[in-house]
């Protein structure tokens, strides 16, 4: 029997760490499955924690990875990769959004041989504003990537272990995991799930997220560029922004502009675009061979709390 593993990442989620432990125990208990549940608490503030290292007592199928601050849900996901030792991992939203009785669908369906299976919120009990905003950054990024995901906002996937243990996390990539997965060549499932009101708490999302998720969006078509030609649609940036320069240069020098004033800011403004380009591959460059260690917060986190002798929380965290 494949274990599985269900991540929570959870922030200020005190009053709804006993209810979803109640509903994944309900879901997941019986001879078909052998679960176990890690819980991250990402940096709250309030009793989450707590009630998280109670239940570590009472259930040793509980585990719990502790940050010392909140460093946002991709972070507080891709510890709980690292400290889950299931074969196939689920990922869920700590705020009962997300009906833990769609787990075994989304298990079943990684029985038959899919090796992601993604959640769609088909009918959404969120506000008007958000669905809408979700729709618009979802067809963005199914243009931009040539990946189909009708719900990339949803966090109830599954994946399988090796997957998902390879692929590094940062910002908000957890949304695009799936369709960069499948664009590698992955078995990619979407199944629709259920989607409830939230009872507890107060939510997380807001509409400053829509900006870091616009901006992991061109993150990914810059990468996927570099992947399919690398430094190749930079070279051609810096070269057509230098000819432009040598262009401005030489009018400046050999013609007679009627505002040299206007003619230099212009040249200037197109020297210091070029410089910026090229700055900009040398980052990318630098980022290229720092990137692997980005996944190393995890990985700390990890082995951290492996550390401590059971029935105790497994403890992780952030230096």
């Amino acid at each position: 029997m494949a274990l599985v593993s269900v991540i929570v990442p959870m922030y200020e989620e005190e009053e709804n760490v006993e209810p979803l432990y109640s509903a994944v125990s309900h879901a997941l208990t019986g001879p078909d499955f052998d679960f176990e549940l890690v819980l991250v608490d990402d940096g709250s503030t309030d009793r989450t924690y707590e009630r998280a290292e109670a239940l570590v007592h009472r259930d040793r199928r509980v585990r719990v990875v502790k940050f010392r601050r909140n460093y946002g849900q991709t972070a507080a996901m891709a510890a709980g990769v690292e400290a889950a030792r299931g074969d196939v991992l689920v990922t869920m939203d700590g705020d009962l959004q997300n009906d833990p009785e769609d787990i075994p669908r989304l298990i079943e369906l990684m029985d038959q041989g899919f090796d992601i299976v993604v959640g769609w919120r088909r009918r959404r009990k969120d506000g008007g504003a958000r669905v809408f905003v979700s729709k618009v950054a979802n067809r963005i990024m199914a243009r931009i990537m040539g990946v189909a995901v009708r719900d990339s906002g949803c966090s109830l996937k599954a994946y399988r272990s090796e997957l998902i243990k390879g692929i590094p996390m940062y910002g908000e990539m957890h949304r695009f995991i799936p369709a960069l997965s499948q664009l590698a060549g992955a078995r990619l499932a979407e199944i629709e799930v259920n989607h409830r009101a939230r009872q507890f708490g107060a939510s997380k999302y807001g509409f400053s997220r829509i900006q870091k998720v616009m901006l992991d969006i061109i993150t990914i078509r810059v990468l996927l560029s570099y992947a399919r030609a690398p430094l190749t649609w930079h070279l051609k940036a810096v070269g057509f922004t230098l000819l432009l320069n040598l262009a401005v240069f030489g009018y400046l020098l050999l013609g007679q502009p009627d505002n040299y004033v206007v003619a230099g800011g212009i040249a200037m403004l197109l020297l210091s675009l070029t410089l910026f380009l090229v700055v900009w591959g040398l980052a990318g460059g630098l980022f290229a061979a720092v990137e692997p260690n980005v996944r190393a917060y995890a990985v700390i986190a990890a082995d951290l709390s492996a550390r401590l002798p059971p029935p105790g929380p497994v403890l992780g965290d952030k230096q």
